[in-house]
């Protein structure tokens, strides 16, 4: 760890209780990254940090909303007087409505609105701020999905957010370079979660759908992730990494 590149630098990862933000923070930590970890679940965030210490990692937990701005503030803040600095962002946090579009409502599309978009926008410019006025530069990191990429039933807004954010890293890079501050997306495709793995028939349908023979792990994605916010991808800005085993290069139905 004492050559770890992730030694002595400060991550913020949000969405990171539980499933792949909790196997990022987890990741970075173990590699001597020293972590704020949020979740809107203040409890869960609490045990998932405690869960990261106990291995032997440097972890704090930030229970909260991040869609609301006056979350977004103190958690920098947060970060900021109980480590220093920041140099690392993972904003993972984010919802998934499913819907037909004819049946969909104002209510879903308000709530996913506020979490994938503005919650988004508005972490990554707190924390941007921050690393400009720190004069070092950082790493920016945003959770997209294959659905912004390619049409999948049910999902036309949560997708449509997607592309979305996988639109703002690319534009980001304007405002941010210029900072030495990168910023790209990770897109995972279908990966093993607690919440996936409640359909029994999830690892047949995606092993046999996928070119891969398999869906992601949540290691797969955040292995992925670190790559992004690691000094090895410092010329690598504005992209959009997919993480799907071959998935969208043939889009075949899981329906």
């Amino acid at each position: 760890m004492q050559n770890s590149p992730f030694q002595n630098q400060v991550a913020i990862v949000t969405g990171a209780g539980v499933g792949i933000g909790f196997e990022v923070a987890k990741q970075l930590a173990s590699q001597g990254a020293k972590v704020v970890l949020n979740d809107i679940d203040k409890d869960l965030a609490n045990a998932a940090a405690l869960q990261i210490r106990q291995q032997g990692g440097i972890c704090e937990a930030f229970g909260g909303d991040i869609s609301e701005i006056s979350i977004i503030e103190e958690i920098v803040k947060f970060g900021v007087s109980f480590f220093g600095k920041l140099d690392i962002l993972i904003a993972n946090a984010g919802i998934t409505t499913f819907g037909n579009f004819f049946d969909y409502q104002p209510e879903s599309m308000q709530k996913l609105l506020q979490v994938n978009l503005f919650g988004t926008f508005f972490l990554t410019q707190a924390v941007a701020k921050q690393m400009v006025s720190q004069g070092h530069g950082g790493s920016i990191l945003l959770t997209s999905s294959v659905t912004g990429k390619i049409a999948h039933k049910y999902l036309a807004a949560y997708g449509m957010t997607k592309a979305g954010i996988d639109q703002l890293a690319k534009n980001l890079i304007i405002d941010l370079a210029p900072h030495q501050i990168n910023i790209n997306t990770v897109v995972p495709g279908a990966t093993l979660t607690e919440r996936t793995l409640e359909d029994n028939e999830y690892i047949k349908t995606w092993s046999r759908i996928t070119p891969s023979g398999r869906p992601a792990t949540i290691q797969d994605i955040a292995q992925a992730s670190l790559f992004l916010v690691s000094p090895l991808s410092r010329q690598i800005t504005g992209q959009n990494l997919v993480v799907d085993g071959g998935w969208t290069s043939v889009g075949v139905s899981p329906y």
